[in-house]
């Protein structure tokens, strides 16, 4: 074993750390953070007594159990977004209308607070699509590539160029006027 290898003397906070940023990478995890921080203030301000010195201020409602099932459904659909990413935009739509709905039904969607988080985060979801790896040698973007170093196998193209295949040319041959067919042209000109 010699000093310079590195692989060994890791530590194990730095790999957990890496592998956690790896998973965090491959998911809508902040939104799926922000739907689940909506969810709990939602669920549990109809349940909360807050006390004031000697006196005990109630905040249940009649719809307790409405705002307790958003705010349960609001940290399932987080942990949706978390667990199960390909259905992110449909967990992104439901925490979205879990929120509003939460406006009349839970103590005005948390006091706004859960509101805003749930809806942020449903937003979040939505707006969320999984990167793509680069290749090696991939330019920078909006850089041009040089005439001489373009692969049309590679996929790679200025920008300005045309993508997609080249639509052959009609025959310019004789045509039935009684048909109708008159070799792709225009009539008029």
């Amino acid at each position: 074993m010699s000093p310079e290898s590195t692989g060994q003397n890791e530590h194990n906070l730095t790999v957990y750390r890496r592998g956690f940023r790896t998973w965090r990478g491959n998911r809508p995890f902040w939104a799926g953070l922000f739907t689940m921080l909506g969810g709990a203030p939602i669920a549990y301000f109809p349940y909360a007594d807050l006390h004031l010195g000697n006196m005990t201020l109630a905040m249940s409602t009649t719809a307790g159990a409405g705002s307790l099932i958003i705010g349960i459904l609001l940290i399932t659909l987080g942990l949706t977004m978390w667990f199960h990413s390909i259905v992110r935009v449909f967990a992104g739509v439901a925490a979205i209308l879990l929120a509003l709905i939460s406006i009349p039904v839970a103590n005005i969607g948390g006091f706004v607070v859960g509101f805003l988080l749930a809806l942020i985060g449903g937003a979040l979801s939505i707006s969320w699509a999984p990167g793509e790896p680069q290749p090696a040698e991939a330019a920078p973007q909006g850089a041009p590539i040089p005439l001489d170093k373009q692969q049309p196998e590679s996929g790679y193209a200025p920008e300005g160029a045309l993508h997609g295949a080249a639509v052959p040319q009609q025959p310019a041959g004789d045509h039935d006027a009684a048909s109708g067919y008159d070799g792709g042209t225009h009539r008029a000109g």
